[in-house]
C-alpha cells in the first residue's frame, strides 16, 4: 500500500534493459555518445519539432532552473503559482541559477488563471528602476494538486504572457500524465499552445532520473550548454541518462506507464469516493487529494499503509476528525494494492 510519490516506484524494466545495453565497452562523453543522438531526433519527433534544442539532466530541479535561467535576467521576476514547485519544493534554484531574479505568485489556487495572471503581470514595472521588471511565466502540467490545464486553457494563459511580450515554460514533470489525460500530442500541449520551452519528465513515471529540456527555439541552445555545465549537471557519463530516455520514449513506453498509472489513480478514486471520502481537487491525471476520517488514517497506518497527511495531524483526540491524505499513483500500482488500501475502508 505505497501512494506516498510517484517518485518512490521503481524504474521500468524498458528502461532497466536500455541500461544494460548502454553498460558495454566504451562511449563517447558529455553528451556526444551516439544513444543522445538517437534520443533527440525522437524528441524532436514526438514534439513535431525538427530545430528543437534536446538536452538531458538528473534532475527536475536542475531542469527547471536552468531552463528558466536562459530566459530570465537577474532583475527580472518570474510569475508562477504559490504551490509551484519552482516555489515550494526548489530550495529557491531558480533563483540561484537566474543569478537573483525573483518569483512573483499569482493568486488564486494551483491553477493559474488568465486575469490573475494578467493582474500579477500587470502589478510589475511600476517602478521603473526601483523594482523587479517582468519575466517568463511557469505553469506546471501536471500541477502540483492533480489537476491538469485543459488546452484553451493553457492557450489563454500563453497569449497573457505573449500580450506582455514574455517568454512561457512548462513543468512537465508529469507530462506523460496530462498528455495521457488530455488525449493530445505532445506539440498541442506544448509549442502549438505557446509554450517556448517544456521540461519533459520521465523520472515520475517510470525513469531512474532523467529530465529532458527541450527548447523549441534553438538559439537558447548554446547558452542552456555553458549553464548546464557551469552549474555542474554535465553528466560526463552521459550515455546512461541518454540510455533511460531510450528506453522511456521507445514503443510508446513513456505514455503506457502514464496511462497505467492514471488508469491505477481513477481506480482508487471511484473506490474512495464509493467509501464518502471527500475528494479536495478532481483528480485528473495520477494524484488524488481526499479527505476522510482520522481513525481510518489511523487504520490505514497501522497496517502499513504509506502516503502523506497533508493536512491534519495522525494523532489527535477525534476519530471523526477529516484529515486530507496525498494519494499517488504510479507505473507499477497493482490493482491488489489499491483493494487492500480500500478494505481498510470497510472494518
Amino acid at each position: 500500500m505505497l501512494f506516498a510519490s510517484d517518485n518512490a516506484g521503481p524504474a521500468h524494466p524498458n528502461v532497466m534493459r536500455h541500461l544494460e545495453r548502454a553498460n558495454a565497452g566504451y562511449m563517447a562523453s558529455y553528451g556526444a555518445d551516439p544513444i543522445m543522438e538517437q534520443v533527440r531526433n525522437q524528441l524532436r519527433e514526438v514534439f513535431e519539432a525538427p530545430e528543437a534544442a534536446v538536452y538531458l539532466v538528473a534532475t527536475g530541479t536542475a531542469a527547471n532552473a536552468l531552463a528558466l535561467a536562459c530566459y530570465t535576467q537577474p532583475w527580472q521576476t518570474v510569475f508562477c503559482t504559490h504551490v509551484a514547485h519552482i516555489q515550494e519544493d526548489e530550495c529557491n534554484a531558480p533563483e540561484f541559477y537566474t543569478g537573483g531574479a525573483k518569483l512573483s505568485l499569482v493568486e488564486g489556487g494551483d491553477k493559474m488563471t488568465p486575469d490573475a495572471l494578467r493582474a500579477r503581470i500587470d502589478a510589475e514595472e511600476r517602478r521603473g528602476v526601483h523594482g523587479p521588471q517582468r519575466g517568463p511565466v511557469s505553469i506546471t502540467q501536471v500541477t502540483e494538486r492533480g489537476q491538469v490545464y485543459t488546452l484553451d486553457e493553457l492557450r489563454d494563459l500563453t497569449e497573457v504572457a505573449r500580450g506582455f511580450a514574455l517568454p512561457v515554460h512548462l513543468d512537465g514533470a508529469r507530462f506523460a500524465n496530462a498528455q495521457v489525460a488530455l488525449g493530445c500530442s505532445p506539440a498541442e500541449m506544448t509549442w502549438k499552445a505557446g509554450v517556448d520551452v517544456v521540461c519533459f519528465g520521465g523520472t515520475k513515471n517510470g525513469c531512474l532520473g532523467v529530465e529532458a529540456v527541450i527548447f523549441f527555439d534553438p538559439a537558447k541552445a548554446w547558452e542552456f550548454e555553458l549553464r548546464r555545465k557551469r552549474a555542474a549537471h554535465l553528466f560526463s557519463k552521459h550515455r546512461y541518462l541518454s540510455a533511460q530516455m531510450a528506453g522511456y520514449l521507445e514503443g510508446d513506453t513513456w505514455l503506457e506507464a502514464a496511462r497505467a498509472a492514471n488508469g491505477s489513480c481513477a481506480q482508487l478514486a471511484e473506490g474512495l469516493r464509493a467509501r464518502t471520502a471527500e475528494m479536495i481537487h478532481p483528480p485528473q491525471a495520477n494524484m488524488i487529494f481526499a479527505r476522510f476520517p482520522r481513525r481510518i488514517h489511523q487504520r490505514l497506518h497501522d497496517a502499513g499503509a504509506v502516503y502523506y497527511i497533508w493536512e491534519g495531524a495522525l494523532e489527535g483526540d477525534d476519530p471523526d476528525e477529516r484529515l486530507t491524505a496525498r494519494l499517488v499513483c504510479d507505473w507499477s500500482t497493482e490493482a491488489a494494492q489499491i483493494d487492500l488500501f480500500l478494505s481498510h475502508f470497510d472494518e
